[in-house]
């Protein structure tokens, strides 16, 4: 089904050729995203980017902070369209007020800023934008690590809060030319064959290898047109999990008469590759050799075909029971589901950015037509993606029918992606059309001896696996009619009567509604000369992802008190790293007092000469391997900020927003050789002399000290490329403080 070619390859009459004639121009020439980039771009440094976006876009998870910064750095007003769309923290039970406060601040930011509010339960952030917000040839920018829109003709990107302070400020996000990956499709897919089957298959292919790390996916080729847009939407979206920077697709008919259908024709205007043009490198895949699957915890990339999945349950269950020893130290029992050779399912979730599209919901309605999920263990939710669906829905009757077969329908909400909604009971196995099975994202905690199991598949086969009532059945199963009938109308109406448009209309008088939850970032130092780090958590996991880093769920009602958000950090994965951060950074303190710590007598003179106290900076430290995998939130690394964390180290970082958060946060993200084995214990001293120097020398190599147990040894940690204005937000230490010093201020806080 999938094949990749690791060399340059062109497009010569819309084929791919392996062999590229040296008379055609470098890769990346001729293609969309270059296209797209190109038209975006503020440098005249060839091989750089310095691209302003032509709009923007946040959830209720990240907006507040997002606008508290950059009110700190001194905007005045949104410079670009910003859309808050409040999706994340819609249950406004959990915490009390602290989430509809957030919503009051939000409506009162877009206000004063000039900014657009998109009621909570009106829309998932990604449908408004594709349904409101996108304009071929476009780009937007989100904090939320899900922000695709390829198929529309939009490079949308996923990065951390700063980088959207950035562009509200009207700076710039710089980036190297990234490597463009041809995506060239074939044929079409099977009858009950969805795009999150083709997704799954793709980040089975592509994750571990990281062959697409950091490119841009670039759709092309005859298979395009066999699949409708929703089909297109969702599979694009999912690209996100396969580790790439970002995706576009070629535009046709079929793009032309979506926008159409929104009431925004004007929006829409055709993009292909130029004729000639090359790719780093490419991926094949035919469409029609695609099959029904299912990913097993603990991420998307461990996927399985439904086939492969019933003909071998107890094996690859035993395999994730292992897992879940290994990595949460809770012992499930899943084999105990499987019966007469199949896997029986506790719940399906139909739902998001990813799953809860018109057409996915119809697909899923005609496989379960005229059947029940029964009155048993199994459930099935269904969370459409924006109000306009769950009429159209309604309009079609295909509401009534779901219901009818024993589906409950919920509000427009992302909950059940990060474990804010149809939280599974312990040891239950829920299959979900969502994005992301990450460990403990369903919202269990194994702190407390809980675990369930979050699998993901496409709509079709929840469908027929709620149709058997739970017995795990991919859809190509069974025989179904999709009734041919017209899709009901797209009624704009109802964002036009709900969401505040106030672009261009700033009201600077206006007050912005801070609640009892919202709070200032505290003072972040900036960086000393030496450090002496402490281990404060090591982690062996082969990745870590960020909701391991700061869980989602209802922890993410406190995103906009800094301090208290920050008492969750690594709460899931190593519930002692807060007490050992605070403890570390009552060290500092005591340093900045002149005060020399009892438990530093001794070590302190081990330093190199000539380090006083006033020099030195001492904070905690981090060690992943390769941490960073998942959201864009920028809470992953600004708590380990608030809590006094001075640098990570790993081998890589898993995506670059995660790097850019750490970088903005002035949270050093050094890197180790793959070749190095690590050695650190939580206690460990690493000494890092002469780092500000050696950054604003700019220099990538860093010498440094390991003390473990009493024994010191050198080791070199790494930095990595970093343009001087990187280097210079982490001698700051951090972003606001950057912008406060530009501006002859003091530094925030």
């Amino acid at each position: 089904m999938i094949t990749v070619h690791t060399s340059p390859v062109c497009l010569m009459d819309r084929v791919p050729k392996t062999q590229v004639p040296a008379s055609l121009a470098p890769p990346g020439t001729g293609t969309m995203a270059y296209r797209i980039l190109d038209d975006h771009n503020q440098s005249a440094l060839s091989g750089t980017y310095k691209i302003r976006f032509d709009q923007l876009i946040s959830h209720d998870i990240t907006y507040v902070g997002i606008i508290q910064s950059a009110k700190a750095s001194g905007m005045q007003q949104f410079p670009v369209p910003y859309s808050l769309t409040n999706c994340h923290n819609s249950l406004c039970a959990v915490g009390g007020t602290i989430n509809e406060d957030d919503h009051l601040f939000g409506l009162s930011a877009a206000k004063k800023y000039g900014g657009i509010y998109v009621p909570a339960n009106q829309a998932v952030l990604h449908q408004y934008a594709r349904e409101m917000m996108c304009t071929a040839g476009g780009m937007i920018l989100g904090s939320d690590s899900h922000t695709r829109y390829g198929p529309l003709g939009v490079m949308g990107i996923g990065e951390g809060g700063p980088e959207l302070v950035k562009q509200l400020l009207s700076h710039t996000y710089d980036l190297k030319a990234p490597e463009v990956v041809l995506v060239y499709l074939r044929n079409a897919p099977k009858p009950g064959v969805g795009p999150h089957d083709i997704a799954l298959a793709l980040c089975k292919a592509l994750y571990d290898s990281g062959f697409v790390k950091n490119r841009i996916l670039e759709f092309v080729g005859p298979g395009i047109a066999a699949l409708p847009m929703d089909f297109r939407l969702s599979l694009d979206v999912m690209t996100t999990e396969t580790g790439c920077l970002s995706s576009i697709w070629e535009t046709d008919d079929a793009v032309k008469a979506y926008y159409r259908w929104h009431g925004r024709e004007k929006a829409y205007s055709p993009l292909r590759p130029a004729p000639g043009a090359v790719y780093h490198r490419m991926i094949t895949l035919d469409l029609a050799q695609a099959e029904p699957m299912i990913a097993l915890p603990f991420h998307p990339s461990k996927a399985y075909t439904i086939r492969e999945m019933n003909a071998h349950a107890g094996d690859i269950l035993r395999s994730i029971e292992q897992d879940g020893e290994k990595q949460c130290g809770i012992t499930l029992q899943l084999t105990d589901k499987v019966r007469q050779g199949r896997l029986v399912t506790d719940q399906g979730i139909i739902a998001g950015c990813a799953g809860g599209l018109y057409d996915h919901i119809r697909e899923a309605a005609a496989v379960l037509a005229g059947a029940s999920i029964g009155n048993g263990f199994f459930s099935l939710s269904i969370y459409p993606a924006s109000m306009p669906v769950a009429l159209q829905l309604m309009d079609a009757g295909i509401q009534q029918q779901l219901i009818e077969g024993g589906a409950v329908f919920k509000p427009c909400f992302c909950g059940p992606c990060f474990g804010a909604g149809d939280v599974p009971a312990h040891n239950s196995f829920s299959i979900r059309h969502t994005t992301r099975n990450f460990p403990n994202r369903e919202g269990s905690r194994p702190g407390d001896g809980q675990l369930a199991v979050v699998a993901l598949m496409d709509a079709r086969s929840i469908a027929a696996t709620a149709r058997n009532q739970g017995l795990l059945t991919a859809a190509t199963e069974l025989e179904y009619m999709r009734k041919d009938v017209p899709v009901p109308l797209f009624k704009g109406s109802i964002y036009a009567h709900r969401v505040y448009q106030g672009f261009g209309k700033p009201e600077p008088e206006g007050v912005l509604q801070c609640g009892p939850n919202i709070g200032d970032w505290p003072k972040i130092d900036p960086l000393g000369e030496h450090l002496l780090l402490r281990l404060a958590s090591v982690i062996h996991d082969p990745v870590t992802t960020t909701d391991e880093l700061i869980p989602s769920g209802e922890t993410a009602s406190y995103r906009s008190n800094p301090l208290k958000l920050a008492q969750f950090t690594l709460s899931r994965r190593d519930p002692q790293y807060v007490e050992r951060a605070q403890g570390i950074r009552a060290l500092e303190a005591k340093r900045q007092q002149g005060i020399i710590p009892a438990e530093l007598e001794d070590l302190l003179p081990q330093l190199e000469q000539g380090v006083s106290l006033e020099s030195l900076h001492i904070g905690s430290l981090i060690f992943a391997r390769k941490p960073g995998d998942g959201s864009a939130r920028e809470q992953a690394v600004s708590c380990q900020r608030v809590l006094g964390g001075l640098a990570n180290l790993a081998y890589e970082y898993a995506t670059k927003r995660y790097r850019s958060n750490l970088i903005n946060w002035g949270i050093l993200p050094f890197t180790l050789d793959h070749t190095e084995d690590f050695t650190g214990q939580i206690g460990d001293w690493l000494y890092v002399p002469q780092v500000r120097s050696r950054l604003q020398a700019k220099e990538s190599l860093f010498p440094a000290k390991l003390n473990t147990r009493g024994a010191w040894t050198d080791i070199t940690v790494r930095i990595g490329e970093l343009t001087s204005e990187e280097r210079d937000i982490i001698c700051c230490g951090c972003l606001m403080n950057y912008y406060a010093a530009k501006n002859k201020e003091r530094c925030y806080g």
